[in-house]
């Protein structure tokens, strides 16, 4: 199983459009908020199942804040992350995908790119696609890939247009 996680767009969609024909074929697009509106035009555009959470910056939506969803074997906790303070600190983002029972915790908010598989819970960021912040400034997103044995590996890829 082949799932493409991404945040942070902006309303940026051509860039998804660009990743999901890039990648393809995914079974998953997951998108961690500030989206910046037109979540149907997203969900119309994958051609696969969405999930979606939304973000500091998704005002008029209906979409959750957070999402506890199942990928094979895996508990994972949605949220884009604001509301644990993960501009500062992953300490309450990691209590709460514990506290959720969660096995990883994907979350965005700081277009900065994380994957730390070294906690109780993972955690996962795939940065901005849009408006990265980190070195270099190259948007980013993950892929996350289930092997023949459910295992997830997780791969960090940049945007080319």
């Amino acid at each position: 199983m082949k799932v493409l996680i991404v945040s942070d767009t902006h309303g940026r969609n051509q860039n998804i459009l660009n990743t999901i024909e890039r990648v393809n074929p995914v079974d998953l697009l997951i998108h961690l908020g500030d989206y910046g509106g037109g979540e149907a035009y997203i969900e119309a555009m994958a051609p696969c199942s969405v999930e979606m959470v939304s973000g500091n910056n998704d005002f008029n939506t209906t979409l959750p804040k957070d999402k506890i969803i199942r990928v094979g074997k895996y508990t994972i906790m949605l949220t884009h992350g604001h509301r644990y303070g993960v501009n500062y600190n992953t300490c309450d983002i990691l209590e709460a995908g514990v506290k959720n029972k969660a096995d990883i915790v994907m979350f965005g908010h700081t277009h900065i790119p994380m994957i730390d598989l070294s906690r109780e819970a993972w955690l996962v960021n795939p940065g901005s696609l849009a408006l990265p912040r980190q070195y270099g400034r190259i948007p980013t997103f993950v892929i996350m890939d289930l092997d023949a044995n459910g295992d997830a590996h997780f791969t960090l890829n940049y945007y080319k247009d």
